[in-house]
């Protein structure tokens, strides 16, 4: 697919969207500057949220060629403590729950650099993984000894797969749905490679979460998608298969975590229970997601206005995480390097770099408390717990972190 506007769905193909936020174009969030590349203007993307009358799929207008986004990444799942706990746990769970063994066999898809493929292997199971960063496969197969292949998954690629004999126990997707162009022929390619008795398991930000935090940050050019529980139901059934279980789980400020499996099994009362809350709270309407714009406005006065006083003050302001989710934050909002010294980021394949359209310096992160750095701005919020603990010597010296979402408070 080329760039351009997307005047239809990406799930249903309807044609009834409305607009809702309007973040204005922006870069790519994960595209990283060079020094070399610092005289050289970044290309930018409209940036538009949209909902779905139709489906109720909450999405953005504008599309970037995939090969354009993901084939070299700058982002490595195990530099996240968090998310290695987060995966450790639910492979314990799934190992003891599907009675996983030698001849079983779990595929994830969007793997990474083999962060949760890793406890599958250790305990003995079969595991594929499939991730189209070349970069990032590499460092899964030869640090891992996870077997990658590096395509865009799909039915194409399942259906090669299934030819060679290959049916999945388990299949994970963790943290791709929002970034699939082509989510029905997505969605076929697992009910392919799945086995009969199968289960996969997607975990996606949750929109409610999303709305209810006022997460604007996490809407970029690679999150085409914003799911509520509603617009994947009927994603999955559109595509032979149906949401078994669904879980909320406070992985990436919020998300849901739903069983997949074929159109054989029944729903359980945690579906059901859901879909009828959603309706209630108004998640299939567009109401819902224009009073989210509204906060997000008033959010914008806010913390510019924090920042610039401090900045006033004489205070030397940093900010922590060269993430997707600070680019847009940044770029949306105006602030630039006028505002922020540097930004940090415990990311090695970061620092040197500077960040995208604001071209911000990113360093290791004990640069926070070499440059007694009086504040910094928490542009990785999803990851606070783990952040704050890290940083305990420099706010032991006095350095405080600002918290922008959901609403801005020093902490």
């Amino acid at each position: 697919m080329g760039e351009g506007r997307r005047l239809r769905c990406w799930s249903c193909g309807g044609s009834q969207l409305r607009s809702v936020l309007d973040l204005g174009s922006t870069p790519l969030a994960n595209s990283l500057v060079t020094e070399a590349g610092l005289a050289q203007t970044d290309p930018v993307f409209p940036l538009e949220l949209a909902f779905c009358e139709e489906c109720t799929l909450v999405q953005i207008t504008d599309s970037v060629p995939p090969e354009r986004l993901f084939r070299e990444y700058v982002y490595f799942s195990s530099y996240s403590d968090t998310m290695l706990e987060h995966s450790g746990r639910l492979v314990e769970r799934m190992v003891a729950e599907r009675g996983l063994g030698a001849s079983s066999l779990v595929v994830e898809v969007a793997s990474n650099d083999g962060y949760l493929l890793q406890f599958y292997k250790r305990a003995g199971v079969q595991v594929l993984g499939v991730e189209p960063a070349v970069n990032v496969a590499k460092v899964a197969i030869e640090e891992r000894g996870i077997p990658t292949i590096t395509e865009f998954f799909g039915d194409e690629v399942a259906g090669r797969l299934r030819a060679e004999g290959k049916r999945a126990a388990v299949m994970h997707a963790n943290n791709v749905l929002a970034h699939v162009p082509d989510l029905n022929g997505f969605i076929r390619g697992f009910k392919l490679l799945l086995a009969d008795d199968g289960v996969a398991i997607f975990e996606a930000p949750y929109v409610r979460d999303m709305v209810a935090e006022c997460q604007f940050d996490t809407i970029y050019h690679e999150h085409l998608c914003y799911y509520s529980l509603t617009a994947l139901d009927r994603l999955f059934r559109r595509n032979g298969m149906v949401i078994a279980h669904v879980e909320r789980v406070a992985i990436h400020g919020g998300s849901l975590r739903v069983f997949a499996a074929h159109d054989t099994v029944t729903p359980d009362a945690t579906v059901t229970a859901m879909l009828d809350d959603e309706r209630r709270h108004g998640l299939d309407g567009l109401a819902y997601y224009e009073a989210f714009a509204r906060r997000v406005h008033a959010l914008k006065v806010v913390l510019t206005g924090v920042l610039r006083d401090l900045k006033r003050a004489g205070c030397t302001i940093a900010a922590y995480g060269a993430s997707a989710k600070g680019s847009t934050l940044l770029n949306a909002f105006g602030i630039g390097a006028d505002v922020l010294d540097f930004v940090v980021d415990r990311s090695p394949h970061k620092q040197g770099l500077y960040t995208a359209g604001t071209h911000i310096p990113i360093r290791a992160p004990e640069a926070l408390l070499a440059s007694h750095a009086d504040y910094a701005l928490l542009l990785t919020w999803n990851f606070a717990d783990e952040i704050l603990a890290q940083q305990s010597a420099y706010r032991a010296a006095g350095g405080r972190f600002i918290v922008p979402v959901p609403e801005v408070r020093i902490v």
